[in-house]
């Protein structure tokens, strides 16, 4: 898991891949989108935007991926996401491919961080996270979720 501000994103130390998926993000201004799905970069980097009300942990599971690096960008709003590391997922239903997702109950040694407008966290495929967490109460939040194939870190 790495964080950051879009104000900072040149100084992150940021993969070069995910910068530049940013920087797409950004330019495609999806504070003013409509929810929805929207391709980037072909299907190497895509965007979910998407607002709803956030919801005490214990109405959420935890989500990880495979195929996928997760980029969560806050554009309104107050989140928390609950996280671990690779490997901490426990009592997880079937990894659902074509979609790139799996969901689980829980998460060993979770750790949380509270984002504000303008801050991202990035997830790596295989660790837990369970994003749209309420602060201190429910609040309704605008997000952007940018996906990056993993193999383009490496490629």
């Amino acid at each position: 898991m790495m964080m950051g501000e879009l104000q900072s994103l040149a100084s992150s130390g940021l993969p070069a891949v995910l910068v530049n998926a940013l920087t797409l993000a950004v330019a495609a201004r999806p504070q003013d989108k409509a929810q929805g799905h929207y391709e980037l970069q072909g299907d190497d980097v895509l965007m979910n935007v998407m607002q709803f009300a956030t919801q005490g942990p214990e109405q959420k599971k935890a989500e990880l991926h495979a195929q996928y690096i997760d980029i969560q960008l806050l554009l309104a709003g107050e989140e928390r996401i609950l996280f671990g590391v690779a490997g901490s997922a426990r009592e997880c239903e079937e990894m659902h491919s074509a979609e790139d997702y799996q969901l689980c109950s829980r998460i060993e040694g979770q750790q949380s961080v509270v984002l504000k407008p303008g801050m991202f966290v990035v997830f790596m495929p295989g660790e837990p996270h369970k994003p749209g967490c309420a602060v201190e109460m429910e609040g309704e939040i605008k997000k952007a979720v940018v996906k990056v194939r993993a193999s383009l870190i490496s490629a």
